[in-house]
């Protein structure tokens, strides 16, 4: 039976949890101007309107046209459009071509994201909240903070497209430390581990169920890889020796004419970089970022080393806490906090379920299992993950080409 499971008291914290979640989203796009809600430079690139669109549906979609009685969808057309990918719930816009349609307007999805709180908040004080209607609120705002984290690679995207200077925050950015990375090995000893999620508060179903899996000894390196090491790697030829290249990594480098990490550019003899605070010179202390599975891959092997399994990594990150004194890839930040990493970590793993697993019921089973294919999994959060969002079970996962979400790179090898 679903019974009622928050009190009063919970109701009220529910609320300001809600509108402070729904607040951030809007800080987020603060800093950027009308004209860059609407670009979508790229296809996995989506324009900021639409994000604020699409976290609004999914609120409208899943409890307020199922559980507020007598609620009155806003637009009905907003159904197709803000659809991201559910195919049980009908049409959606082409990913790609989100950025086509001028609207509806700026001002009329504010109006939809304000009608849509005012409703939810209605839901909350005036319905019985049951535990199903509790978990599809608290999935809804885990879903919006993950868009706010797209929502800060987007918006770089958007502005590292144009040919005039532009930036999104207005301090510089912060020098790294001039101190050289010390190189600092982590050994586990060989193995059966828990892996996965284990507890009672939030999680996806794709970091459940936990399980016992068996790892043979290696070490991970405590240091992320720098602008430095990956330079070096640039200046061995790294990008035009085929020997440390997948194959399908090899076709996509020269394909595309790749020759450095997504955001650096070379003007004369000087490297820079694209920061969330504008192009600065090269950092060379800062942990690399925005690099793809096959560049992560390829330093690797240029290293002798290898990328860790998302089970070696996930050991590491719930054991060691002593990388928190790093550097910061980029100082911005929506509430100032760390996450666990700086950048998320490319692992050698292939994005697949877990022994039993079982995804979400309902019209959020299309959440996470449905793109269990062809991409590899990330591990450790980045620095604009939202504060209380990240777990070390957390899974993320990108295809191997990709490289304008935050990722980057932390070591591992065998022990013999």
């Amino acid at each position: 039976m679903d019974t009622a499971a928050i009190s009063t008291m919970d109701q009220y914290q529910l609320i300001a949890k809600f509108q402070q979640l729904r607040q951030t989203t809007l800080d987020i796009c603060n800093p950027i101007e009308h004209e860059d809600y609407i670009v979508q430079p790229s296809p996995e690139v989506s324009p900021p309107k639409w994000h604020l669109g699409h976290t609004t549906w999914f609120f409208e979609e899943v409890i307020l046209k199922k559980y507020l009685e007598g609620y009155t969808t806003f637009n009905p057309q907003y159904g197709i459009l803000f659809n991201s990918y559910y195919k049980a719930v009908g049409q959606h816009t082409i990913q790609s071509e989100r950025g086509h349609l001028s609207r509806p307007t700026l001002a009329e999805i504010l109006r939809y994201r304000a009608h849509v709180d005012s409703e939810l908040i209605r839901l909350i004080n005036e319905m019985p909240i049951t535990e199903t209607v509790a978990t599809l609120i608290e999935t809804g705002m885990h879903h919006e903070q993950q868009h706010q984290e797209l929502l800060f690679m987007d918006i770089k995207c958007i502005l590292a497209n144009n040919i005039v200077d532009t930036s999104y925050a207005l301090m510089p950015l912060e020098e790294a430390s001039k101190q050289p990375k010390k190189e600092n090995w982590i050994s586990y000893k060989e193995g059966l581990y828990e892996i996965g999620y284990k507890g009672m508060a939030f999680s996806y179903d794709n970091e459940r169920p936990n399980h016992k899996h068996y790892l043979y000894p290696f070490a991970i390196n405590q240091a992320l890889v720098t602008n430095g090491e990956f330079l070096a790697f640039i200046q061995d030829n790294g990008y035009k020796l085929a020997k440390y290249w997948l194959s399908q990594g090899w076709d996509w480098l020269n394909n595309n004419d790749i020759k450095h990490p997504l955001y650096w550019r070379k003007v004369g003899n000087q490297w820079y970089e694209y920061t969330l605070h504008g192009l600065t010179p090269l950092d060379l202390n800062r942990p690399l970022v925005h690099i793809s599975y096959f560049e992560a891959d390829a330093f690797a092997n240029w290293k002798s080393q290898r990328l860790p399994t998302e089970q070696e990594l996930e050991l590491y990150l719930s054991t060691s806490q002593a990388n928190h004194h790093l550097p910061k890839a980029e100082v911005f930040h929506p509430n100032d906090a760390m996450a666990a990493e700086q950048v998320w970590c490319w692992t050698r793993s292939q994005y697949l379920p877990y022994p039993n697993f079982k995804a979400f019921d309902g019209v959020l089973n299309e959440y996470n299992g449905k793109f269990m294919c062809n991409q590899f999994v990330l591990r450790g959060g980045c620095v604009v993950t939202p504060e209380r969002h990240y777990r070390h079970s957390y899974r993320n996962f990108y295809s191997p080409e990709q490289r304008w979400m935050f990722s980057g790179i932390r070591l591992a090898k065998d022990v013999i």
